[in-house]
C-alpha cells in the first residue's frame, strides 16, 4: 500500500515555465524607452544645429519683434478671442434655451442653426462676413475688423456652447426647477437663478476648451484684411519672418500661443478633476 501510495502521490511542482506577465510589460517597456533614445541619438547626430540656431533660434531677429509681439500681436489675440466668447456665450445660452423650449419653431430655428454653424469651416464664415458688403452696401458691423472678427468667432462657438449648455441644463436635477415652481416662481426667474448657475458650473471645463479653441482660430481674422495695428499672432509672426527671411518669429509667436493654452488648459482639467471628485 505504501508503494501505491507513494506512486499515486501528486509529483511536487516544478519551476515555472516562461516569464510573468508583469516581467514582459516591463521588457516591453523597456525596448521602447531604448528605440526612442536611440531615435532622439541619431536625430541630433544628424541635424545641423548651426543651422538650426540661425534659423530658428536667431536672438537678434526674435528681438526686432518686441515690445509688438505683446503690445500689438498678442493684445489683438486677447481682443478677439475674448469678444467672440463673450458673444458665443450670450448666444450659446440663448439658443440652448430654445432648443429646450416647448415652442417648437423656437426648437427648429436653433436646431437648424446649430446645425449649420457646427457645419461650416470658420474660414468660411468668414468669408461670407467679409462679403457682407456686397448684399448689404450701406451697412457697416459696428467696430470694423474688431467687430467682424467677433461676430465670425461667436456666430461659429455659439453653435458649440449652446450644445454644452443645453447638455449642463438637463444635467441638474428636474426636481429643482420643480421645487421652485412649486414655490411660486416663475419658470424664467426659476431657469435664471437657479438652474442656469448650475449649469454654467458643470459646463465650465468645455468652455474653457472652447476658449483655447477660440484662440486658436483667431488666426483666422487675417482673412478679413487687417492693418498693422489690426494683427493678431500668426499673422504678425509670419509677417515678421517674410521681412527678416527667417522662421524665429514663427517659433517665438508659437511658444507665445502655448503661454496661453498651457495654462487654460491646466485649469480645465482641473475644473474637470473637482468635478469627477464631487459625483
Amino acid at each position: 500500500m505504501s508503494a501505491v501510495s507513494e506512486q499515486e502521490a501528486p509529483s511536487p511542482a516544478g519551476p515555472r515555465k516562461g516569464l510573468s506577465p508583469r516581467r514582459k510589460q516591463r521588457i516591453s517597456r523597456g525596448v521602447q524607452y531604448a528605440l526612442l533614445v536611440v531615435v532622439v541619438v541619431v536625430l541630433a547626430a544628424l541635424a545641423d544645429w548651426g543651422a538650426i540656431r540661425q534659423s530658428f533660434l536667431n536672438l537678434d531677429v526674435a528681438r526686432e519683434g518686441l515690445p509688438d509681439l505683446f503690445t500689438v500681436a498678442l493684445r489683438n489675440t486677447v481682443i478677439y478671442t475674448l469678444s467672440g466668447f463673450v458673444l458665443g456665450f450670450v448666444l450659446g445660452l440663448v439658443l440652448a434655451l430654445m432648443r429646450l423650449s416647448t415652442v417648437a419653431p423656437y426648437r427648429w430655428l436653433s436646431t437648424i442653426y446649430i446645425e449649420i454653424f457646427r457645419g461650416l469651416p470658420m474660414l468660411l464664415i468668414f468669408l461670407m462676413i467679409g462679403s457682407l458688403r456686397l448684399a448689404f452696401p450701406n451697412f457697416d458691423i459696428p467696430g470694423g475688423v474688431y467687430g467682424n472678427a467677433a461676430l465670425g468667432l461667436g456666430l461659429v462657438s455659439a453653435a458649440y456652447m449652446a450644445e454644452n449648455f443645453r447638455a449642463g441644463i438637463q444635467a441638474v436635477p428636474k426636481g429643482q426647477l420643480e421645487a421652485a415652481r412649486s414655490l411660486g416662481m416663475p419658470h424664467m426667474r426659476a431657469m435664471v437663478s437657479i438652474i442656469i448657475p448650475q449649469a454654467i458650473r458643470i459646463v465650465l471645463p468645455p468652455l474653457t476648451n472652447q476658449l483655447v479653441s477660440l484662440l486658436k482660430d483667431s488666426s483666422l481674422v487675417l482673412i478679413l484684411g487687417v492693418t498693422a495695428a489690426q494683427v493678431e499672432l500668426a499673422k504678425f509672426g509670419n509677417d515678421q519672418s517674410s521681412t527678416f527671411a527667417n522662421p524665429t518669429p514663427i517659433l517665438v509667436t508659437g511658444l507665445t500661443y502655448l503661454l496661453i493654452t498651457i495654462p487654460l488648459g491646466y485649469v480645465a482639467r482641473r475644473l474637470e478633476a473637482r468635478q469627477g471628485a464631487g459625483r
